[in-house]
Parts: structure tokens; C-alpha cells; sequence
């Protein structure tokens, strides 16, 4: 089982980059050491009033609601969080929960889950500073819903002001007008409306006097600007749909552009840090802010949005769009299936907190694009596991061996205990079990009968093979013995033959078993053996079913270029296989790690082991074995 992470695993120096020489160069000039803390929802009064703000920085991560985490989304959680934590600040999880249609109460609690999960918590502030920030101790995330009064009074404030109008043209009409990289914008027909037409037509859009579609509201800015986004972008749409928080208490909606600048001032974010995408979006963001601290609505100094390169990560892919797609159309079992790159599935894989935050680090934050390559994130794994799973032995292609001579050496029936240590050596200064130096073992049985792995017997080996092998003819026609291993932590044995079936397949390899070998009994090391094999006694052996993950997809950049990525898909990503494992495996709870001596690292699946019913995960190998 896996023992608590050692945190000499994560990286305790912290490398710069641009977001922290940012937030560091804040702090050093004040930049937001005048704001007031009075919780949110509110407005540039309502925060004036507020205590002085116990956090020195706050960020956020405000995911929508509309599909489960995937990878990419953890590198955010752990620079967004991590961020806050290191600097003494806040961050807050606020779900973007903005569009009603594609969202979904199973979408909040999963993602609540996958930050919890993953170590983070949106009130370490309140915890780590005690009773002075208990304010911002709230157990319940933010979320955008809850200022949907205060956006439809900025939309307001904003028609008051000359700022924004409402649009009648058909969505065809809008897109040939906004015009293009080459050509400037056209001008609605509507644009020129009076303060007071807009404001009874947006009011009549609340109403649910107008269809669905009829009408938006748009930001009046500027229809020739180089930047599209600023060619009066539709800040308000009609959309009668039930709204998992709200219910039908509306029938229009902010879009994510107009909302996300107000969720950040309201909840007085210092830090907007987002992805490379919405880089073009900023300038929005800055004019957002600026109009409604000009309307008094909101209190400088804003917030501001700085951006960062997502995860570009080789054989997967991470639009929700072409995940659901995996999952509808069956390719995967589900949004947890262990192939999946959404935190659920890598959680059920076996992946770790601890080795998904390692990764995060290691891949570092940079403003331009990159791939990093998927063994990256595998030996992040393997570093966690290395001396925190329990080793075992398993055998996951078991062909019978038997040992002719035990009952004459070893007596009929004699099954001889055996012991392992289930952990490595500790490096040197750590402790690793209960007592300062005291190392965990493991117990099963040796008696005539083994399971071995099908691969450790050839009839006739190629040069340099190490392992069973049976008695051949030399050079000279004279004939020379099997060769010899040690079955580890047993006995060294030596192999004198094998049994077939009617289809020439091996059903059975014998041995013999050389007496006073026993691995740890004085002279054990007298009889050379060539290698060690592992094994799993017939006796106590346990049968499992044992489920080999592979990567999804074959290709390192699948859904690059506009290829099909279906087309992509390793057949060989899953193979179910019965083995039989070592006894010390027979009450492991469900999700615990070992090491599979000689095969790699698994886990106990989260949904299907049960007592009873072994069912192991393979995470991944020893070592990569992906050509690059």
C-alpha cells in the first residue's frame, strides 16, 4: 500500500517566471494594499466599507460547470492555488456557471472533488491565518450566479452611459457586418439608438417580451479596431433555459467575456491568470473595468488579466467537445475510464496528487506554446512511487512450473514461508515504518507447485538469455544440464524439462529444487544462478484480474492539424489479462499503489476492486518505453 507522500518528492525551490516577478513586483509597490475585504456580491461602496483585505494577492480558478477536469485544467488549479499559497493570498474556485443549457450540478461537485483532491483548498487563507481572516473561511465556492443582479445593473449602467445598445440583426447579419482581419466592421442599423430606446428594449428582453435570439446587447466600442473582439462584442443574449442555480428567474444571460471581468472585481481578485487564448480578449477585460469604475460601480484598483501557455500534452487530446465524443460514441468507458486524460480517469488511473503537482512544477509556466512530452508526466509518477508503493509480485501471463524433486528434498506436502521486504532500502536520514529503521515485509509460501511468467521459459533461448531453459546438446554432443535461477526470495532451482499441449503450446515447465538455497539461510549463495525470476506460489497465489493501460492514442499529437483523431486510437491502449498475485495482496483497499516487481506500477481500481474481486490498473512501466 502507498505510504504518505514524502514531500522531498515535490520540488521545494521554487523557479521564477513571469507571473511570479508579477505578483512580486505588486507586492513590493503596494499595488493593491489599499483594497477593502466586504465578502461579495457588491459595488464600489459596498467594498469601501470593508475591513482592510487579509489577503496580499487573490486569484482564481473558474472553471464552467459543463464537463469534468481534464489534465490541463490541473495545471491551472496548481498554478492558481499554488500561486495564492505561496504569496499569503486566496484563491477562489468559482464555477462560470453563465450558460444555463450545457451546465450541470454533477459538473460542480466533480470539479469541488478534483481540486479537493488534488490538495487545495479555496479558504487556506482563514486557515492559515486563524480568526482575523475568518471572513473569508467559507466552505461553499463562488459562484457566477450569484451576481447576476449586479451584471444586469452594469449592463444598465453601461446603456446609461452611452456604452452599450441593444441589437436586432439576424446572428447572419452580425457576422457579416463584425468584418474581418482584412476589413473594418460595418456599423447596426441599431447602433445609433437613444439612451432611452436601448434601456426599454433591454428591459423588455429581461421581461421575456422577445424571442429567443431576437435581440442582444452589445458593448459600443469600436466596428473598425484591429482587435475583432472589440467590434461591440454581445455582452447579453436571450436563452430561456433552467439554470441549475437560479431556476428560471432569468431568460437572458451575461456572456463568459462581459461576466468573467465583473466575477473578478467583485470578488477582488488581484490576478486573473488564464490561458494564451484569451489573450486577445484582454483589452475587453481593461475597457470592462474601466466603464464601470467610471460608473461607480466598481472600486480601482482592478484587477488585471495576465496569461500563460496551456498544456500541450503528447498522445492526448483535452477539447471536451472530442472527450464527450470518446465517451458517447463508446470508445472509452466512460469519463473516468483510466485511458482518459480528465482528472477522474488519471485519478482512477492511479496517477497522484502529489506526482500531478511535481508535474505541474516541472513543466514550469511559460508565455509561448510547447509540447511536452507524455513520459514527463510518468516520471513525475514514477518519482512519487518509487519508495512510497509496496513492492509485490504478480504474475500476468502464468504458465505452471513444478518442482519434481520437493516432495523427496523438501517433504510431501511442505509448503516453506517466505518474507520480502515490501519497501526499498530508505534513504539514508528517513524513517520508513512504524520504528526509526524498521522496514515493512511481506509473507506467502513456496511448495511445489508455481506460478511463473510464460516469458521466463524458452525452449531453445537465444544467446545471452538468462533465465529457465532446459538441458540442450553442447558443441561436442555431449548434453548439458537446464540452466539455473533463483525464484526470489526462494529457492535456486534448475530446469530440466517441459510439457506441451495438443497444439505444441507449453502447459507446464518442471524443475528441481537445490536444497540449502533458500534466499537469507547461510550458504544460499553457494549454487550460481543466472537471474531471478518472480513468481507466485500455487498454494496462496491469488487470481486477479489485471487490466494493461496503454496510452489512448498512438499518435503524439493526434488531433494536430486537422487530422481525425479517432483515427489515431491505439488498439493495444487496454488488454484484461487473469494473473495470480502474490497472498499480501488479499485485503488492499481500493485505490492503493504497489510496485508489480519486474512489470511496473498498479493500483487497486477506485470502482470495481472489492473483496473478493482483485482488480489491479497498470499506471505505468519501470521505465519508458515509448521510442521518441
Amino acid at each position: 500500500m502507498t505510504k504518505p507522500a514524502n514531500p522531498a518528492t515535490e520540488q521545494d525551490h521554487k523557479p521564477s517566471n513571469f507571473l511570479r516577478q508579477i505578483i512580486e513586483n505588486d507586492l513590493a509597490q503596494g499595488t493593491y494594499a489599499s483594497r477593502r475585504w466586504a465578502g461579495s456580491p457588491g459595488d464600489a461602496a459596498h467594498h469601501a466599507k470593508g475591513e482592510p483585505d487579509p489577503a496580499k494577492i487573490r486569484t482564481r480558478f473558474p472553471p464552467e460547470p459543463n464537463g469534468y477536469l481534464h489534465v490541463g485544467h490541473a495545471k491551472s488549479i496548481c498554478i492558481n492555488f499554488g500561486l495564492a499559497k505561496e504569496y499569503g493570498g486566496v484563491c477562489h474556485l468559482r464555477f462560470d456557471d453563465t450558460n444555463p443549457e450545457k451546465e450541470d450540478t454533477e459538473y460542480v461537485n466533480s470539479i469541488i472533488d478534483a481540486v479537493k483532491w488534488l490538495g487545495f483548498d479555496w479558504a487556506q487563507l482563514g486557515q492559515a491565518q486563524g480568526a482575523a481572516a475568518s471572513q473569508d473561511c467559507s466552505t461553499a465556492p463562488y459562484q457566477a450566479s450569484d451576481y447576476f443582479d449586479f451584471m444586469y445593473r452594469a449592463a444598465e449602467a453601461l446603456i446609461e452611459s452611452g456604452h452599450a445598445y441593444v441589437d436586432e440583426q439576424t446572428p447572419e447579419e452580425m457576422r457579416v457586418n463584425r468584418g474581418d482581419f482584412s476589413k473594418p466592421g460595418v456599423d447596426s442599423p441599431f447602433r445609433s439608438r437613444t439612451v432611452e430606446q436601448n434601456r426599454t428594449r433591454f428591459r423588455e428582453m429581461r421581461d421575456g417580451k422577445l424571442a429567443d435570439g431576437a435581440a442582444v446587447l452589445r458593448a459600443k466600442i469600436d466596428m473598425a479596431s484591429p482587435n475583432i473582439n472589440l467590434r461591440d462584442p454581445a455582452i447579453y443574449r436571450i436563452r430561456r433555459a433552467t439554470h441549475h442555480h437560479t431556476g428560471d428567474t432569468w431568460c437572458i444571460y451575461p456572456m463568459y467575456t462581459f461576466a468573467h471581468p465583473i466575477e473578478d472585481a467583485l470578488e477582488q481578485i488581484t490576478h486573473s491568470i488564464c490561458t494564451l487564448e484569451f489573450e486577445d480578449q484582454r483589452p475587453f477585460y481593461d475597457w470592462l473595468m474601466e466603464r464601470l469604475c467610471e460608473c461607480k460601480l466598481l472600486a480601482a484598483p482592478s484587477p488585471k488579466q495576465y496569461e500563460f501557455a496551456r498544456l500541450n500534452l503528447t498522445y492526448v487530446i483535452t477539447s471536451k467537445r472530442k472527450l464527450a465524443q470518446l465517451v458517447n460514441e463508446g470508445k472509452v468507458s466512460g469519463w473516468d475510464d483510466p485511458r482518459m486524460p480528465t482528472i477522474v480517469g488519471l485519478r482512477r488511473r492511479g496517477y497522484t496528487p502529489t506526482s500531478l503537482r511535481l508535474f505541474a512544477d516541472r513543466i514550469g509556466v511559460t508565455k509561448s506554446d510547447s509540447w511536452i512530452d507524455y513520459s514527463t508526466l510518468e516520471g513525475c509518477l514514477r518519482e512519487d512511487l518509487e519508495n512510497t508503493a509496496h513492492r509485490a509480485m504478480a504474475v500476468l501471463d502464468p504458465v505452471k512450473l513444478v518442482l519434481t524433486n520437493w516432495d523427496e528434498v523438501m517433504g510431501a506436502g511442505h509448503l516453506e514461508p517466505c518474507t520480502q521486504p515490501a519497501l526499498p532500502p530508505a534513504p539514508q536520514g528517513a524513517s520508513q515504518g512504524p520504528e526509526e529503521g524498521s522496514v515493512p515485509t511481506r509473507h506467502f509460501k513456496i511448495g511445489k507447485e508455481v506460478w511463473i511468467e510464460r516469458d521466463d521459459f524458452l525452449e531453445e533461448p537465444p544467446k545471452g538469455y538468462k533465465r529457465l531453459y532446459p538441458p540442450r546438446a553442447g558443441a561436442d554432443g555431449q548434453m548439458l544440464p537446464g540452466n539455473k535461477v533463483r525464484l526470489k526470495g526462494g529457492y535456486v532451482i534448475e530446469c530440466t524439462g517441459c510439457t506441451k499441449d495438443a497444439n505444441g503450446v507449453i502447459s507446464e515447465v518442471q524443475a528441481t529444487v537445490i536444497p540449502d538455497t533458500k534466499s537469507g539461510t547461510p550458504g544460499s549463495a553457494t549454487v550460481k544462478a543466472s537471474a531471478a525470476i518472480t513468481w507466485v506460489g500455487v498454494s496462496d497465489g491469488l487470481q486477479a484480474e489485471v487490466r494493461l493501460y496503454d496510452r489512448l492514442f498512438a499518435d503524439a499529437q493526434p488531433d494536430a492539424g486537422g487530422k481525425d483523431f479517432l483515427a489515431a486510437l491505439n488498439p493495444d491502449s487496454l488488454k484484461v489479462v487473469t494473473a495470480y498475485v502474490e497472498p499480501s495482496l488479499a485485503n488492499v483497499p481500493a485505490g492503493a499503489h504497489f510496485q508489480f516487481e519486474r512489470h511496473g506500477y498498479f493500483v487497486t481500481d477506485r470502482v470495481d476492486h472489492a473483496g473478493g474481486k482483485l482488480v489491479f490498473n497498470k499506471i505505468t512501466g519501470l521505465k519508458d518505453s515509448w521510442a521518441k
